[in-house]
């Protein structure tokens, strides 16, 4: 069974016992986090579409880690102007394992 739901304003798609990265939560690790915004959810060809949420469905995942990308370098540089800028930066992301897609509308 798939969802696709949104976490943090953003999209992803998922599978009960997946792990995916999603933009840093403040959140303890081991925590538990419900998402209610579920925007469709998928069953061999099945399929049930919100408007634009579903209302019964949830989906649970639980925080597995903390974590950093790897670093990208930002560079400006102007020839013959004597002008260059370098710059790091590297994001944090939340890992988290899906624990559970309800099924409450019965696909």
């Amino acid at each position: 069974m798939k969802a696709i739901f949104i976490i943090n304003n953003n999209q992803y798609m998922a599978n009960v016992g997946d792990t995916i990265n999603v933009e840093k939560l403040n959140l303890k690790i081991g925590e538990t986090i419900t998402s209610k915004k579920v925007l469709m959810i998928c069953k061999n060809k099945n399929s049930i579409i919100g408007k634009p949420f579903l209302k019964k469905e949830y989906v649970s995942a639980k925080i597995k880690s903390h974590n950093k990308k790897k670093k990208i370098n930002i560079i400006k540089f102007k020839r013959r102007k004597h002008y260059k800028k370098k710059q790091g930066h590297r994001q944090k992301y939340t890992m988290i394992k899906i624990i559970k897609i309800s099924n409450n509308t019965g696909i």
